[in-house]
C-alpha cells in the first residue's frame, strides 16, 4: 500500500538526493562523519561512532564489607536478581517498575536509574538486554509504519495525531518507508506546531521526530534504527542557542554519561539544518526578538566549543562563534516575527531543496 499524500514535485528533493548519495558512498566505505578521532580523559572521540568510554578509564568499587559502600552493594544484588527474574521470564519491565517494585527499599527513582546504568557498564551490555526499558516521552509522524512485538500494526502517516515512540525499540519490526530525510525537531512546541501546518503532507514523503527536549534513551535508539535500517539524510531543527547545540550533538556525537552504549545510540551523520545563529542577521531579525546569552549559556558554549570533535566542525565552529560574538540568542519561535508559519512554509522548505544543512 503507498503512502499518501503526495509531496512536492520530484526535482525539489535533488539536493537531499545528492547528499543521501554522499552519504551511502561514505557508508560503503566505512567512515563516519568526521575526521580522526582524538582521546578525552573519561571519553574517546571516534569519528564513525561518537563519545565512547576509553579502556583503561577511571572506575569505582562497590565492597560488601566496607559500611561506606554496603547499602549500594546490596541494591546492586536486588536489582541483579530482579533482572535475572525478567530474563528468565522472557518479560520487560521500566525502570519506574522496578522503582516501585520496593520503592521504601530503592528511596527514589535516581537511585534505580544510576544502578541499572551501572550494571549495564558494568556488564557491557545495553540496557534492553537486562530487560529493562526506560519510558517514551518522544513522538513520531511521518511517512513511516511498522509493527510492534505485539504484532500491532502503526502506521504514523494516517495518526490523526503523532504516535507515541516505543518503550520497546528492539521489538519493532518490518519497518516500511519512502521518506526522503528524517527532521528531529528539539522542542514538542515547535513539533506540534508544524504538525498542525501539515509539513508532513507537504514536505511528503518524510519523517518527524521530537525527544522534547534532552531525547530519552527510546527516542535516541529510534533515530539510530531509522538510520541503520533506511540511511536517510536525518536533520535537526533546535533552537540558536547552546543548550540546542547541546541536545543536537547528544544526537550526533552521544553524552558522557551512556559514552559505554555509544555504537548503539548515535548518528554521526545528523547534519544542523536551523535554526543557525547566521540566518539570525541574514533573515534580519530584529533584536527585540532575541535573548542575551546568560552567564550560563556561555559556560555552556564555551565547554561545547572545547570538545573534540567540533575541530572537524568547522561550519559549526564557525556559527557558534557568530553566536559567541553577538552574546544573543534565538528559539526557533522568533521566525514567527516575519510570519505565523514561517518556517513551515518558507525556512524549512528552502533550506531541505537548496542544501542550507551544515
Amino acid at each position: 500500500m503507498a503512502f499518501a499524500p503526495m509531496g512536492p514535485e520530484p526535482s525539489f528533493f535533488d539536493a537531499l538526493d545528492r547528499h543521501r548519495a554522499s552519504l551511502l558512498a561514505m557508508v560503503k566505505r566505512g567512515a563516519g562523519g568526521t575526521p580522526a578521532g582524538v582521546t578525552r580523559v573519561a571519553s574517546r572521540f571516534e569519528d564513525s561512532v561518537g563519545l565512547q568510554v576509553i579502556p583503561q578509564c577511571t572506575t569505582r568499587k562497590i565492597k560488601s564489607d566496607s559500611p561506606k559502600s554496603i547499602k549500594k552493594f546490596a541494591l546492586i544484588l536486588k536489582i541483579l536478581s530482579m533482572i535475572y527474574k525478567l530474563i528468565q521470564s522472557n518479560t520487560y519491565a521500566t525502570k519506574r517498575d522496578i522503582y516501585y517494585m520496593d520503592s521504601q527499599l530503592f528511596g527514589n527513582q535516581a537511585t534505580v536509574d544510576s544502578i541499572v546504568d551501572d550494571i549495564s557498564c558494568m556488564l557491557k551490555v545495553p540496557r534492553r538486554s537486562l530487560h529493562v526499558l526506560s519510558t517514551s516521552k518522544g513522538l513520531i509522524a511521518g511517512n513511516l509504519r511498522y509493527m510492534e512485538e505485539d504484532g500491532t500494526r502503526v502506521q504514523c502517516a494516517w495518526s490523526a495525531s503523532a504516535t507515541a515512540v516505543p518503550s520497546n525499540i528492539q521489538g519493532m519490526q518490518n519497518l516500511i518507508t519512502d521518506a526522503k530525510f528524517l527532521l528531529i525537531v528539539e522542542k514538542d512546541a515547535t513539533f506540534q506546531r508544524l504538525l498542525d501546518d501539515n509539513f508532513c503532507s507537504r514536505m511528503s514523503p518524510c519523517i518527524m521526530v521530537t525527544g522534547k527536549g534532552i531525547p530519552d534513551l527510546n527516542t535516541r535508539l529510534l533515530v539510530k534504527k531509522l538510520w541503520d535500517t533506511f540511511h536517510i539524510p536525518v536533520f535537526t531543527l533546535v533552537d540558536a542557542d547552546p543548550y540546542g547545540i547541546e541536545i543536537m550533538c547528544i544526537y550526533k556525537y552521544g553524552s558522557m554519561a551512556m559514552s559505554f552504549e555509544a555504537h548503539s545510540l548515535t548518528v554521526p551523520t545528523i547534519r544542523w539544518l536551523g535554526l543557525l545563529p547566521s540566518d539570525i542577521k541574514r533573515l534580519n531579525i530584529p533584536k527585540d526578538s532575541l535573548i542575551p546569552l546568560t552567564k550560563r549559556d556561555q559556560m555552556k558554549l564555551d565547554s561545547i566549543l572545547r570538545r573534540p570533535y567540533i575541530t572537524y566542525q568547522p561550519f559549526w565552529k564557525k556559527e557558534m562563534e557568530i553566536m559567541a560574538d553577538s552574546k544573543m540568542k534565538a528559539e526557533i519561535q522568533a521566525l514567527t516575527f516575519l510570519s505565523s508559519d514561517y518556517l513551515s512554509r518558507v525556512y524549512l522548505p528552502n533550506k531541505l531543496r537548496f542544501g542550507g544543512w551544515i
